[in-house]
């Protein structure tokens, strides 16, 4: 039994003392897990969602305000070249691209590293990369060495990563101190903030463009556009991109002073005494528990090697991930996810394109070519994406995340296959129909929960790692779409129609919508399942996997031992 601390509990309440009769470390720990699992929906879980969400919006209107950017970098910095006003496509490609393969390195570095030196000491530095890579786009500009697109396209990869690395950190971190009932809609919720930055992408640039109306009415075309016009233009596209440094700096300092997530604490510091203390200080909404340091040291000594939850290590991930059980989920979320991106980053990436060919991007004037750009982006999200969002915050927790994602996909390949293989019988008001639904069951579907069930699934030593492996999978497939297939809607442009693949594109968007339904029947349903469930590790579940869960098995093994534990508990609750 632990050594009990007294004095101070008429002040303060002492959280170590709360667990100090419980002699076995892995029952300790059930009991614990137990409380949070358990735990009322309060202030606690909603300030949670808020600093990992604010995260989320500051990624989303990063990403996707480079698409209505480009269209300004291209009027500053190609007039009077042969592109008349235009951004080149390798040059459209290139810093779209950019931003994914900075993802990629710091989701699986991020991934990694929150697994090995804990969750706390890393959030809230990628939010300060994003912060610095993001002001230093606003301010860059060409010179005689580089082009504007060589510098972007730095600062985009170091902005990537620092994207990627919230992505691992902030669906962990909320899985890990979320209530099982509701942990599916704490997740959606933080991923849902995503909506809200594409839309406040939209919001900024509508309020640039109507700030210097007076400028841009100046020029008919892009391609005139020069001297006031294309100075307004210069100064638009850096406040649309230093915005996105705002919200960050507002979410700073509550990430960098986020308690370690008492699983973490538990299963990889196997830290006993603190874990216990951090979960009822969590609960009662102070920062973190302060336990008897003396204490603490002593008892990190005696049970560490008690518990039974395996060591994380390279030879027992290979071991893990070996099996074919837990392999193919690991595959399922990842493969699920690189299909879902191939199209979501094709369309998303390229909406001022798309507005174009719809006939939402168009103008008499320069002012209100860009104004169409902005007002068509704002309808775009509130009309399909945000609320796909918010319908899946709603439901997943009730439906579950494996049928959501998977009538996603099935939606979403018929979908794509009307767009692309009648876009030529389709008027504008109906492709614009098409583009609405996509944008809804893309976010109503595998966008949110292909988020959401890495997040959850893996268990806690390497729940970090491969949440930032399927991550990365999924903008690898960004990548391809922005490099390899999105290039191919300009093959054969012409004067009169700058996109003659667009249709073509569709299609292969829709066979890899139809992949991801295969992906989606190797994932778990993890709906009201609790995360050592998921993983193993509670005795008498169907998940149950005795080199995962000896620990969680110890106590209801030895009736007698169980029995004195709740003995011993039910005496703890009468003091």
């Amino acid at each position: 039994m632990a050594t009990r601390t007294v004095g101070g509990n008429a002040a303060f309440h002492n959280f170590h003392n709360d667990y100090a009769h419980i002699a076995d470390p892995n029952e300790r720990r059930r009991l614990a897990l137990a409380e949070i699992d358990k735990a009322p929906f309060g202030w606690y879980h909603v300030r949670a969602i808020l600093v990992a969400g604010i995260g989320f919006f500051t990624d989303a209107y990063d990403i996707f305000a480079i698409g209505i950017v480009t269209t300004m970098l291209g009027i500053v910095f190609w007039q009077g070249t042969s592109a008349k006003g235009s951004i080149p496509a390798n040059a459209d490609t290139a810093i779209k691209a950019a931003t994914s393969g900075g993802t990629v390195i710091g989701q699986l570095g991020f991934g990694y590293l929150a697994d090995v030196v804990g969750r706390k000491r890393m959030y809230g530095l990628e939010l300060i990369i994003i912060i610095f890579a993001t002001l230093a786009q606003s301010l860059a500009s060409e010179s005689k060495s580089i082009t504007i697109v060589g510098v972007i396209v730095f600062w985009r990869v170091l902005m990537g990563v620092g994207i990627g690395g919230d992505y691992p950190l902030s669906s962990v971190i909320t899985a890990e101190f979320a209530t099982t009932k509701w942990r599916g809609a704490m997740m959606g919720s933080v991923f849902a903030m995503q909506g809200i930055g594409q839309f406040a992408a939209g919001i900024i640039a509508l309020i640039v463009t109507v700030g210097f109306k007076e400028s841009l009415l100046t020029a008919k075309t892009y391609a005139t556009c020069s001297g006031v016009c294309g100075l307004a233009v210069d100064k638009m596209w850096r406040v649309i991109i230093g915005f996105g440094a705002v919200p960050g700096c507002i979410a700073l300092y509550y990430r960098l002073t986020i308690p370690e997530t008492p699983r973490y604490t538990f299963d990889v510091s196997r830290d006993v005494v603190k874990a216990g203390s951090d979960i009822k200080a969590y609960l009662h909404g102070n920062a973190e528990g302060v336990p008897d340091e003396i204490s603490r040291v002593q008892a990190m000594r005696e049970t560490a090697p008690q518990l039974e939850v395996p060591k994380a290590s390279f030879r027992d991930f290979c071991h893990h991930y070996g099996q074919w059980k837990y392999g193919r989920v690991l595959l399922g979320t990842a493969f699920s996810w690189f299909t879902l991106d191939v199209a979501f980053y094709g369309v998303g990436l390229n909406n001022s394109t798309i507005l174009t060919n719809i006939g939402y991007g168009k103008g008499p004037n320069v002012y209100e070519a860009l104004y169409n750009i902005a007002v068509g982006n704002i309808i775009l999200v509130c009309a399909g994406a945000i609320p796909g969002y918010w319908v899946t915050v709603a439901t997943v927790d009730t439906i579950g995340r494996k049928p959501i994602q998977l009538a996603g996909f099935v939606i979403l390949t018929i979908l794509f296959a009307v767009w692309g293989f009648m876009y030529h019988r389709l008027s504008e008001s109906g492709l614009l129909a098409i583009y609405v639904l996509t944008q809804f069951f893309f976010n109503f579907g595998p966008n949110a929960t292909t988020f959401i069930v890495p997040g959850e699934c893996f268990p806690t030593r390497y729940r970090s790692t491969s949440h930032g492996i399927s991550a990365a999978s999924g903008k690898v497939g960004s990548i391809i779409a922005q490099v390899a297939i999105g290039s191919l809607r300009t093959r054969g442009a012409t004067k009169t129609n700058a996109n003659p693949w667009l249709n073509h594109v569709m299609q292969i968007y829709a066979l890899f919508m139809f992949l991801g339904i295969f992906s989606t029947l190797l994932i778990p349903e993890t709906k009201r399942l609790t995360l050592e469930q998921l993983a193993g590790e509670v005795p008498g579940t169907p998940q149950y996997d005795p080199d995962n869960g000896r620990g969680m098995a110890r106590a209801d093994s030895d009736p007698s031992q169980r029995e004195e534990q709740m003995m011993a508990e039910k005496a703890h609750q009468d003091v």
